[in-house]
């Protein structure tokens, strides 16, 4: 069973492996304690497996009644299982509760999965930014949701 909580700064270690794991060009360890102690606008999710090991968490942040998804990420074993969803459903619900009314994020345009992840919830296409992601210069799909 999964479960989904608030980061803290004590998750910040195994955040950072899941996001190495990740991505190409992952955050650094320092970005992630800057985001849990210095960035008043940021909030984090983290999905915990019954181990108590972190398998994925969901970065946003949250400025007034709108809300960007920073990063969302599964260590590759646990990927195909729904945490991705669980994840962006509590984010959702996280970001309802402090008066959001609009999410936003970009996806690779090469990310089918992710982007049909996103439309099952509700975002839609809002345009593309070119160049977007600095290790290959891929696009990035923007897309948003009302809540």
């Amino acid at each position: 069973m999964i479960t989904y909580r608030e980061m803290t700064v004590e998750d910040v270690e195994a955040v950072h492996g899941i996001e190495e794991a990740s991505f190409p060009t992952p955050w650094t360890v320092e970005a992630f304690y800057q985001e849990m102690t210095r960035n008043t606008q940021a909030t984090y999710i983290v999905a915990v497996e019954e181990t108590g090991q972190l398998i994925g968490f969901c970065g946003m942040w949250i400025v007034l009644d709108e809300s960007q998804i920073t990063n969302v990420a599964v260590l590759p074993e646990g990927r195909g299982r729904g945490i991705g969803e669980g994840l962006m459903r509590k984010a959702i619900m996280t970001a309802k509760e402090r008066g959001v009314v609009i999410m936003s994020l970009e996806v690779r345009v090469s990310n089918t999965v992710a982007q049909n992840l996103y439309r099952k919830l509700g975002f839609q296409a809002g345009g593309i930014r070119k160049g977007y992601y600095t290790d290959n210069q891929e696009d990035a799909l923007v897309m948003w949701v009302n809540l």
